[in-house]
């Protein structure tokens, strides 16, 4: 089986990038400014808190972008607003030819857009459809959709632009795990969730072209719409842990890769790392034994489903089923693979309870 996923940063990588937004945060807030939780309610001419404008101005600048906005409903309501913002109702969306998240296809459905699809792992595909179809705008997910995917991000925007068709990013689980995200490509809007950035529960960001970030804000004018001085200042402090955080995860997973692949674990057939959301160890036996390891493995210690993919919470290993798309791919693989991600533990944990869930169960 071959898969394509997304290179997550070194480590060297990941220090600079945490470097690079404390340096930044210092540049915002002198003194003891930034020892404090944040103010609360509507500014004048603001209409917002202070202390939430002031970190979207520091997250707009370590994006390299325009502007940086704050929303409710984390990644899926950064989605919706990033739709409202650059979307008509009953608009024609460009997407890839590929299955849309559950989440975001209701977003979709609830705004009445029409959806095209093309293949964006060619991008003369994209071309063609923009002839055809001329959408309105185009969504592009920057993780992969389906095992088979292997389209460059950079390359996919580039096309876009150079046809003048603003695009959307779903950024999450590649948010500070990848070197770049989509609006520092050139896309219009990257949205991600800070709940997968060790933040705070239903916090969102749109990051990205001014314009775009002041019809979303127009639409979000209500007080009861506002992601208070607090949240915004929790979800700064997530986001300044993630890079190094996601960085030993993926050293963690190289090292499992090649551990099990050189045959560590007799029971096990082949182990390859693909992004189904996040970035995950696929783990597949020689026997139909999925089920009654993930059994066993949780009753050792690995957790038995995930609560916002890599959140705060997530601290020992995910033992969970092959996703759904992968399902779809091989009924078969239901019975023979199960994923796992290994949080914040090391690889020797992991191997543990594998190992020791393959003897009970097998």
């Amino acid at each position: 089986m071959k898969t394509y996923p997304l290179q997550s940063m070194t480590m060297a990588q990941a220090q600079q990038q945490q470097f690079r937004l404390v340096d930044i945060i210092c540049r915002h807030f002198p003194g003891a400014d930034f020892l404090s939780q944040g103010d609360l309610g509507l500014v004048p001419d603001l209409h917002q808190p202070r202390m939430t404008r002031r970190i979207e101005a520091v997250i707009a600048e370590f994006f390299s972008a325009e502007a940086a906005a704050f929303v409710n409903g984390a990644g899926t309501g950064a989605l919706r607003a990033g739709l409202a913002a650059l979307v008509s109702p009953n608009a024609t969306l460009l997407v890839h030819n590929a299955p849309i998240y559950p989440t975001t296809k209701v977003s979709i459905e609830q705004m009445g857009i029409h959806i095209v699809r093309a293949d964006f792992n060619h991008t003369e595909h994209i071309v063609t459809a923009i002839r055809q179809y001329q959408p309105e705008a185009c969504l592009v997910q920057h993780t992969r959709q389906q095992m088979s995917d292997r389209y460059s991000l950079q390359d996919v925007i580039d096309t876009l632009n150079q046809h003048h068709i603003p695009s959307l990013v779903d950024d999450n689980y590649a948010a500070m795990k990848t070197a770049q995200i989509g609006c520092e490509y050139g896309a219009a809007l990257s949205t991600f969730s800070c709940f997968k950035l060790l933040g705070p529960q239903g916090v969102g960001l749109v990051v990205g072209k001014q314009a775009a970030i002041d019809n979303l804000r127009h639409s979000m004018y209500s007080g009861g719409c506002q992601i208070q001085g607090y949240q915004a200042m929790e979800a700064l402090r997530g986001m300044v842990f993630t890079p190094v955080t996601h960085a030993v995860q993926a050293e963690v997973n190289n090292e499992l890769v090649t551990r099990l692949n050189q045959g560590e674990l007799s029971q096990v057939k082949q182990a390859f790392l693909a992004n189904a959301q996040s970035k995950i160890l696929l783990v597949e036996f020689h026997r139909p034994i999925a089920e009654s390891v993930l059994t066993a493995s949780h009753a050792l210690g690995a957790l038995p489903y995930p609560v916002g993919a890599e959140s705060k919470f997530e601290i020992p290993p995910l033992f969970y089923r092959i996703s759904g798309t992968f399902r779809q791919t091989d009924p078969t693989l239901e019975q023979h693979m199960i994923r796992i991600n290994p949080n914040r533990s090391g690889a020797d944990t992991v191997m543990r309870i594998l190992q020791e869930s393959c003897r009970l169960k097998c």
